[in-house]
């Protein structure tokens, strides 16, 4: 994995093509900082922030690392346009955008000589960010936390068929949290990884520490992707989840839901520390992992365990 052999790598300034992803209520500047520090490319979840408090994470993480770094930018929320003014007033240089249009920004953003990826959950989407002109495309698997597509296909069906139909740089999300699972992604097409979870479990990460024990304790099948009537989200099943299953029996009241939901729930939950009233996103992939770990040792584990992977001979 030598920079110059890697087209993330080069498109970002990078040593690895390891990105981890700007997840609401845990990517702060210290998680940022710390990734971009072990030679990936750390991304400050703007979502999950007003944007004053978004501008000291910038200057915070500016402080704490001087290798580059991104604000990922979900355009579902309110703050917009302030957000995008921050980001090029405090000189960032790459914008990671979701939930939206890549027309959106894409032009304005790269306008100013930012690097602009956009998130997907289709090839049909992969096909309108080649269209709008973005550098860098992160097609991500039903198997993810968060924020979701509603076709639910895994990423080892999404990355070779988006890799078929696009030309820009292809990262893989969904279900990534072991260097093998690194090199099965990037055999498939794939030219770097965008990871979610298994940052979600670090020292660094901003959520609660009640909410990162509970990340080691989850098995297969603990997780659901569900609200596909609002923006899907995969989430644990925990008593909230379980309060909008039942708002489902009442007959899908969307009205319904977006009450619930609109109690602060996830901040409840992931930052505050809520194991049964809030909303807890996780990846399916949470099973695998086990313990809350440094970034520097989770990075070190995934370079070692890429280096270790090997396809059988038959």
């Amino acid at each position: 994995m030598q920079k110059s052999q890697n087209r993330i790598s080069e498109l970002f300034n990078i040593q690895y093509p390891i990105i981890q992803a700007g997840m609401i209520w845990h990517s702060g500047w210290k998680l940022a900082s710390a990734v971009s520090n072990c030679g990936g490319l750390g991304l400050i979840g703007a979502g999950s922030m007003y944007p004053d408090v978004l501008r000291e994470n910038i200057q915070k993480c500016k402080q704490a690392t001087n290798k580059p770094f991104g604000v990922n930018v979900p355009m579902l929320y309110p703050n917009l346009e302030e957000i995008i003014q921050i980001i090029l007033e405090e000189g960032v240089k790459i914008v990671f955008t979701s939930a939206g249009s890549p027309k959106t920004y894409t032009e304005t953003l790269q306008k100013e000589g930012l690097k602009v990826a956009h998130v997907v959950s289709s090839t049909k989407f992969a096909v309108k960010c080649e269209d709008a002109g973005v550098d860098a495309i992160v097609a991500e698997g039903f198997e993810a936390g968060g924020h979701n597509g509603r076709d639910e296909t895994t990423t080892f069906c999404l990355i070779p068929n988006v890799k078929q139909h696009i030309s820009k740089p292809l990262i893989a999300a969904g279900g990534i949290a072991l260097g093998s699972q690194m090199k099965a992604a990037m055999i498939l097409g794939a030219d770097g990884v965008q990871i979610g979870s298994r940052f979600a479990a670090t020292v660094e990460a901003s959520a609660h520490e009640n909410w990162k024990k509970k990340i080691t304790e989850l098995n297969e099948g603990d997780t659901l992707l569900t609200l596909k009537e609002l923006a899907p989200v995969r989430m644990v099943k925990n008593k909230f989840f379980n309060e909008l299953e039942g708002i489902y029996q009442t007959g899908r009241n969307t009205e319904a839901l977006v009450a619930s939901l609109g109690r602060a729930r996830a901040k409840r939950g992931m930052f505050e520390g809520d194991m049964e009233d809030g909303e807890l996103e996780i990846g399916q992939v949470s099973a695998l992992i086990n313990d809350v770990l440094p970034v520097e040792t989770v990075f070190s584990n995934l370079l070692r365990e890429f280096e270790e992977a090997k396809a059988p001979s038959f």
